[in-house]
């Protein structure tokens, strides 16, 4: 398909952009979205499946702490080498998943994508019981080995699950139903990414004090498998509607698909920005993960362990702000929404680096920058679902999952580093730069879009 056919399919920019839709009519909103059965469906797995996958990492250190960790030396080189194995895959394979989704049954690829990543988890405890083998992988026990590889496969089928989901979505929902779907489906996106992580280990020591109880010791590992698993029997009971016309025909090489989509995302400016402006957004959010925990420690009143409360904080931001859209959204285009997004996180994470000494100020920046970021995060979702014809859509969120990933996955390895050279007042202002520099992006494409 070439770039003309595939504009041909697509609506005009600007139509999409202008296009007004009456959000508080009976037939919009989040009551409406949410007495859709297939999207509630999609939804509930889309929580299982990615709270495990935060959980999944939380589990893997915990494992590596109890069973793995070298004499007279941190565990940080193989925790390491876990998050290398985790984020390799999305490198390399999820533009590649992304094309292979326009292909098959969006269906299927939910169902078959978390149960086989359930199995993959429950056989860590066998990987645990052979760990009395001496055999050494360059000088790596033969058991951790084993467990690299369980971590790449549950990181390459995340890469198919993740852009099959977000195609199903327009399949769903008709369209004056997205912006609220995404409100939901993006806020969801980032209270995963904040809730797994505060509360994986606290979640997996009770499930494991819970287990002992009934001399079980793998409780931890069969609740990550679990939630996978159920994240695919609740998918079995979804209906896409998906049709042959909403599939690609594997004509060319899948090389070929994956250069179709990125000419596609040359080709419209929209879409390739809402990408760019999304990696900013998670880029900041898996940063403040890690932070949160250095900047509860430096705040009048809070220790280090209640960290949860910022990030719950910036849950309740997001949620207001995603509430918020989904009533007056229609006010203004994506694109406007995004820019006063980025200006409102950019303003609050510099207000966040100097609110170290109170805690009500603390509070209240992490509340606004959550706000905010909704602002960034649901127009933007949208305007690529909206933008991006059905048979394109695993190609294009396939290159998309493939740069938030990374964006997820580098913060968390540099921020810590970065604190600790450079101090938590520097690192959050270099976040609020880079929010800018989204700001920059944003404003460029407005203005181009108001020339036209």
């Amino acid at each position: 398909m070439s770039v003309s056919e595939i504009h041909s399919k697509n609506p005009p920019e600007n139509n999409f952009m202008k296009k007004k839709t009456n959000i508080n009519n009976d037939s919009t909103g989040f009551i409406h979205v949410l007495k859709n059965t297939n999207f509630v469906i999609l939804w509930l797995g889309q929580i299982f499946s990615q709270l495990a996958d935060k959980i999944y990492l939380v589990l893997m250190i915990a494992i590596i702490s109890s069973n793995f960790k070298p004499e007279g030396e941190s565990i940080s080189g193989r925790v390491s080498l876990i998050m290398i194995a985790f984020t390799l895959p999305a490198i390399f394979f999820g533009s590649l998943a992304g094309v292979y989704v326009d292909r098959w049954s969006k269906k299927s690829t939910l169902v078959l994508s978390n149960i086989g990543r359930g199995m993959l988890v429950l056989l860590i405890p066998v990987c645990l019981s052979i760990n009395y083998i001496k055999i050494q992988i360059l000088s790596l026990p033969f058991a951790f080995c084993l467990l690299l590889v369980i971590t790449f496969l549950v990181s390459t089928l995340t890469q198919f699950f993740a852009p099959a989901e977000q195609a199903s979505l327009p399949l769903i929902i008709k369209k004056n139903n997205l912006l609220a779907a995404n409100s939901i489906y993006t806020t969801t996106m980032m209270a995963m990414l904040i809730v797994g992580f505060a509360i994986g280990e606290p979640l997996l020591d009770a499930i494991a004090s819970w287990s002992q109880n009934f001399n079980f010791s793998y409780g931890k590992e069969f609740l990550v498998g679990f939630s996978y698993t159920l994240a695919g029997i609740i998918l079995i009971l979804l209906k896409t509607k998906e049709t042959n016309k909403d599939k690609q025909i594997p004509e060319n090489h899948p090389w070929e698909d994956i250069k179709e989509g990125l000419r596609y995302l040359k080709s419209n400016r929209l879409v390739s920005n809402a990408m760019l402006q999304l990696v900013i957004l998670f880029s900041i959010f898996a940063a403040l993960a890690v932070l949160a925990v250095s900047l509860a420690e430096t705040i009048p009143g809070m220790e280090a362990d209640q960290f949860g409360y910022l990030l719950a904080a910036t849950g309740v931001g997001i949620a207001i702000g995603a509430a918020m859209i989904t009533s007056q959204g229609n006010k203004l285009t994506n694109h406007k929404l995004s820019f006063w997004g980025l200006i409102g996180m950019t303003i609050a994470l510099t207000g966040l680096s100097f609110a170290t000494h109170s805690l009500i100020l603390a509070l209240s920046m992490t509340v606004i920058l959550g706000f905010f970021a909704a602002l960034v995060g649901v127009p933007m979702q949208t305007t690529i679902q909206g933008q991006t014809p059905a048979n394109m859509r695993g190609k294009v969120f396939g290159l998309q999952n493939n740069g938030v990933n990374i964006a997820l996955s580098l913060p968390l390895a540099l921020a810590g580093i970065a604190e600790t050279y450079l101090g938590l007042r520097v690192v959050l202002i270099i976040l609020a730069l880079f929010a800018l520099s989204g700001v920059a992006l944003n404003s460029t494409l407005i203005e181009k879009k108001g020339t036209n």
